[in-house]
């Protein structure tokens, strides 16, 4: 009798503690960690020299001096530097008649370096992995790249996957929210993301103004990463997702019109980047502060936002002061690295304007648009092993990504830094030379004679002779 009293007393008390036990494990395993990530640095022979830039230009015969005066405009004024890489097919001369073959072995390349990498410096075999994201945006194939991604390293046949086009150089915040997503029904997976662009099919040859400036900004490169939901392998992990949000204008037809893929006069494709494309990322960008500020902000912070914005609203309201500074969120105090999209020197501006955020801040957004240009969707990634190569992030640092891309779509996500990182990584041959002492874009000290030409007499010369 007393054991079944005691029994009666002990099993809703055990089955409460069973029952948090099972909420408490269901969400260590939903966690995600990055385990690692490789950025891809294509050969020396594809790198993109002023001189060599000038001879691609030049190679465009439906180029008029008008044109020229934009490019220089464009390319001086973008924050490139000299050592950005190009598609092989443009060092062969054929950017005007890409074949389809290009496009794959851009691909493979990019593949076979950044994968191989990976997988031997983390030791976990092919078969291991689980989930396979790849969102290359301008390439669609049949098989796709993800099956050969699978034929190539003989995948599981039970492998989750998930191939991505179109989504542009947000892709990889939304590939890692797809991972995100599955890690909360699935334990101990391993996933691979693999996150590029292809040039090589999609170089513009034309003479728009609106698609040319593609060719200016956007470089080869890629990056692929392995994430796990492991609680065994969390000490092990490199950074681990705290928050995640995606913001999507797409209903609004002038953001959807702002950046995306068509044909010009000439039923040339290229990538239209419109004029209104920096009110729509500002509007987008916004909307998505709004909603991740809470999210990562500590609640001092928000109350001080509250208050002050209350106190400019009633000041406005009495006419007093109504001349007032707007007030301004202070995201530096939730995070301690701002990871920015290189998109061109002008979004990195404007960010940097928005936030309040300084030079230090904004410096490795800045150093990887100058040496690998904008790489679209793995760019976030540069930019991060800029960081991780400088030393800067420490155990408990919080990181926050802000990624745009066609849509007109903004995401962004923190990460907490696990341990402390030191790898050099993709920027091993050149870190000691970042920051270099200026930036200033060569291009205007060789061909800043083109501003001064007369469009009645001007003459491509065959040579591209500088006075």
């Amino acid at each position: 009798m007393d054991f079944l009293l005691m029994l009666l007393y002990w099993f809703p008390l055990l089955y409460f503690i069973i029952f948090l036990w099972k909420i408490v494990d269901k969400k260590r395993h939903q966690s995600c960690y990055i385990l690692d990530y490789e950025c891809y640095k294509p050969a020396d022979d594809r790198m993109l020299s002023t001189k060599f830039c000038g001879e691609v230009i030049r190679r465009n015969k439906q180029l008029g001096l008008n044109e020229y005066k934009f490019l220089l405009k464009a390319i001086v004024s973008s924050g490139i530097g000299e050592q950005t890489y190009a598609p092989k097919m443009v060092f062969h001369g054929r950017e005007q008649c890409p074949t389809y073959e290009d496009g794959i072995v851009e691909m493979d390349e990019f593949f076979q370096d950044s994968i191989d990498k990976l997988l031997k410096r983390t030791g976990i075999l092919p078969s291991e992995i689980d989930i396979l994201v790849v969102n290359i945006s301008m390439l669609a194939c049949i098989a796709s790249l993800s099956s050969r991604i699978i034929n190539q390293y003989k995948l599981r046949e039970d492998v989750k996957v998930y191939n991505l086009t179109g989504m542009g150089c947000s892709a990889s915040l939304i590939s890692i929210n797809i991972v995100q997503n599955i890690f909360k029904t699935m334990k101990n997976k391993y996933a691979l993301v693999v996150t590029s662009e292809s040039l090589s099919p999609n170089w513009y040859s034309g003479n728009d103004r609106s698609m040319i400036l593609a060719n200016c900004l956007f470089r080869s490169g890629g990056c692929a990463m392995i994430l796990t939901n492991k609680v065994a392998l969390k000490n092990k992990a490199m950074f681990k997702l705290k928050c995640l949000v995606r913001t999507h204008h797409g209903a609004k037809d002038e953001s959807y019109n702002c950046c995306i893929q068509k044909e010009d006069e000439k039923n040339q494709i290229g990538f239209h980047l419109g004029k209104n494309l920096p009110k729509a990322a500002t509007r987008a960008f916004v909307d998505n502060l709004k909603e991740i500020a809470p999210k990562i902000l500590p609640v001092r912070e928000l109350v001080r936002f509250l208050v002050v914005s209350y106190g400019r609203k009633m000041k406005r309201g009495s006419n007093k002061d109504g001349g007032a500074s707007r007030p301004v969120i202070n995201f530096k105090t939730g995070v301690d690295h701002f990871c920015i999209h290189t998109g061109g020197k002008a979004v990195i501006d404007g960010i940097g304007q928005s936030l309040i955020l300084s030079e230090y801040d904004l410096e490795p957004a800045r150093m990887t648009l100058h040496r690998f240009g904008n790489t679209s969707a793995s760019s976030l990634w540069y930019v991060l092993g800029y960081m991780e190569a400088k030393k800067r992030l420490k155990k408990g640092d919080r990181v926050f990504m802000i990624s745009f891309g066609a849509g007109f779509k903004c995401n962004s996500c923190l990460w907490e830094v696990v341990r402390d990182l030191g790898n050099e990584n993709v920027w091993s041959d050149c870190i000691d030379n970042y920051p270099p002492k200026t930036l200033a874009n060569p291009f205007l000290e060789k061909y800043g004679w083109i501003q001064d030409e007369d469009p009645n007499t001007f003459h491509i010369p065959d040579d591209y002779v500088i006075p």
